[in-house]
């Protein structure tokens, strides 16, 4: 979440004429996040986020975004959904840009990382999974392993990447995971952005997973790696293999991996720290000094990336196989 199109509330309350969720009371731009306009908008019937779509998201993704969130929210999975409008239809435009409003949750993002996280992040991955096998639309992870060279290339261009030897290094991980990058696994739709600050927690419980649009049809497994990379290292950059071993036995108790997945876990999951590495590092250069935004420190992948090169089989991860279903 982020803000890049200040509004005023003449406009909010032109938006909500075709909504009826009540007069509005208060507006307010919500700072984290880098890729869409957020706010927090109070109305008398109660609170919501209203989303102007920027950047990479496309108007014709809207579908598939919004519709999986209703999918995922009618199969009982906790998560935002869009409020359709009087219409029927999930989002209008302001100032010539697709904006919609999505249910308010209410529960707070860890600010420190416990094992007991990681074993609910490892439960609801495989429930989103699971739930979201059933949706019938299709999209294309557009920030998978094709676009890792040009995004790289992009970054250059921005001179981004100060140090000649990193780039050459990165450029052959890159050839690396384009030749032995898996293409038979279990796949479906995928949150694509299970960070921390895309969860919410309530009385030690999961209240809801909000950001779908990374949201994209790819790997299950990938989508677990993804975790992997954001809730089971250290500060000190040390992968932690007891939070990684909570993850995955949840995980596995929900939805179990199959022995293509597991024998991918390691290239995946360094695939994950490099799809981090890159586009976070692109929106360090290329996001506006004026957008009222977090940018996000694409540095620690770094680390990651080098650790996920390093490992050779899943049990590096916490991966219990003896205990792993058939």
């Amino acid at each position: 979440m982020a803000v890049y199109t200040n509004i005023s509330e003449s406009i909010i309350q032109k938006f909500l004429a075709d909504y009826n969720i009540g007069e509005i009371v208060s507006y307010t731009g919500i700072k984290a996040g880098i890729e869409n306009s957020n706010f927090l908008l109070k109305t008398r019937l109660g609170c919501y986020i209203l989303t102007i779509y920027e950047k990479r998201v496309q108007a014709v993704d809207l579908p598939f975004f919004l519709g999986l969130m209703e999918h995922l929210a009618l199969k009982g999975f906790p998560c935002a959904t869009p409020i359709r409008r009087s219409d029927g239809t999930a989002w209008g435009e302001i100032y010539g840009k697709q904006a919609a409003i999505i249910t308010f949750i209410t529960g707070t993002s860890p600010q420190e990382i416990m094992l007991n996280h990681c074993q609910l992040i490892g439960q609801t991955l495989a429930k989103l999974h699971i739930c979201g096998a059933s949706f019938s639309m299709e999209r294309p992870n557009n920030l998978s392993i094709e676009s890792w060279m040009p995004l790289l290339e992009r970054c250059s261009q921005l001179k981004a990447l100060k140090n000649d030897n990193l780039t050459i290094g990165l450029k052959e991980t890159i050839s690396h995971l384009e030749t032995y990058w898996p293409t038979k696994l279990p796949k479906g739709p995928i949150h694509g952005d299970l960070f921390p600050d895309n969860i919410l927690f309530r009385s030690n419980k999961v209240s809801g997973v909000i950001d779908f649009y990374f949201a994209c049809t790819d790997f299950f497994a990938y989508d677990l790696a993804i975790c992997l990379n954001a809730w089971c290292f250290e500060s000190d950059g040390t992968f932690s293999i007891n939070r990684g071993q909570s993850m995955l036995s949840a995980y596995m108790n929900e939805r179990p991996l199959n022995s293509s997945e597991v024998k991918a876990l390691p290239i995946l999951s360094c695939g994950a720290a490099m799809r981090f590495l890159l586009t976070r590092l692109f929106d360090w250069f290329d996001t506006p000094d004026t957008a009222l935004v977090l940018k996000k420190d694409p540095m620690p992948y770094i680390n990651r990336l080098n650790f996920h090169k390093e490992i050779s089989k899943p049990e590096s991860y916490g991966l219990n196989l003896h205990a792993r279903p058939k």
